[in-house]
């Protein structure tokens, strides 16, 4: 991966949607037993975004409450536009986390009637107007009642002047009885562009399928590239001209997963930008993408998540972090 590639300067901007709540994560050490961290994947994927150089708008819906103002600080403090961001009267959510042995995260939610879940008609709107090249959405902004629907219908908009990027990111706790998920996630993969998943996601959605099976059939409805995260193992990535494409995981001391896949998704959109890939006019170029360029997308991509396995909580490399962590170690 090439981490000194620029986007030109009218690449547009990334708009984000989703939900931005607090996780408490399960400390390796006796006091205290938890650490918050602001997370949620769409937030996750805005900080990565941020932390790349690419200019980045997130469209949440945060409370007022000291976990809400914990999330816009950190979001603020790390360059991610709050202005489309709204004042929700609701409380935030909250995601407890525990840790595996092998680093491995399992999450419980609390998440009843908490603001990211409440969008109404019309509070997207100029989210997703102006220069925005891309918008990326998924997990449970996509499939949480009142707002899931909401999220959709915006994303249907914005696919005549952007790229649509989706991850499902499945949370079989919230998103109700697998067929009906699946319905949904097909349901979003017909405006999508771009999607990233996990092993895990094919594994809940569809049993018995292989990542280069489901890739395959999901480029059949709609998307021009998706990309499936294997975890230690790599990822592989299909796409309309390139066929398939795979790469081995990065050996790395693991502190935990959280975050990773955000991580290959901010990684990969960041990447597409710095090639000016971005953006409903640059679509025949996006299905048209050549083995070789799709490789390095994917190189940079598992470098990112790879990265972040190697701290604690949701926190995704910059570029120099990125560029350091790829210099031989000095004899």
């Amino acid at each position: 991966m090439s981490t000194a590639r620029s986007a030109p300067d009218d690449a547009g901007v990334v708009a984000v949607v989703g939900e931005a709540l607090v996780d408490f994560v399960q400390s390796d050490r006796p006091e205290p037993f938890f650490e918050a961290f602001v997370g949620g994947s769409p937030a996750n994927v805005a900080v990565g975004l941020a932390r790349l150089g690419a200019p980045v708008r997130l469209a949440a819906r945060i409370g007022d409450d000291p976990l809400g103002r914990r999330i816009r600080r950190h979001l603020d403090e790390n360059g991610v536009d709050l202005s489309h961001a709204v004042a929700a009267p609701e409380h935030s959510s909250l995601a407890i986390v525990g840790i595996g042995d092998d680093g491995g995260a399992d999450y419980d939610f609390r998440v009843e009637g908490t603001a990211d879940w409440q969008w109404r008609d019309g509070e997207l709107r100029k989210a997703l107007a102006g220069p925005v090249a891309a918008v990326h959405s998924g997990s449970l902004a996509l499939t949480m009642a009142p707002g899931a629907d909401v999220v959709l219908a915006a994303l249907g908009r914005a696919r005549q002047t952007a790229t649509i990027s989706y991850d499902p990111n499945c949370r079989p706790l919230l998103m109700g009885a697998r067929d009906e998920l699946l319905g949904r996630v097909e349901r979003v993969l017909a405006v999508a562009d771009v999607v990233k998943a996990s092993a895990d996601d094919v594994d809940w959605l569809l049993p018995g399928t292989s990542p280069e099976e489901a890739a395959q059939d999901w480029l059949t409805r709609g998307p021009a590239l998706v990309a499936i995260t294997l975890g230690a193992n790599g990822a592989v990535v299909a796409a309309r001209d390139a066929g398939v494409v795979r790469r081995q995981g990065l050996a790395v001391r693991v502190a935990d997963t959280i975050g990773a896949g955000d991580s290959f998704t901010s990684a990969l959109l960041a990447g597409l930008r710095d090639r000016s890939l971005l953006g409903a006019e640059r679509r025949n170029d996006l299905e048209s993408l050549d083995g070789g360029t799709l490789g390095e997308l994917l190189d940079g991509a598992v470098l990112a998540s790879a990265f972040t396995c190697t701290r604690r909580g949701p926190e995704p490399p910059t570029r120099a972090e990125l560029a350091a962590f790829l210099e031989p170690v000095a004899e």
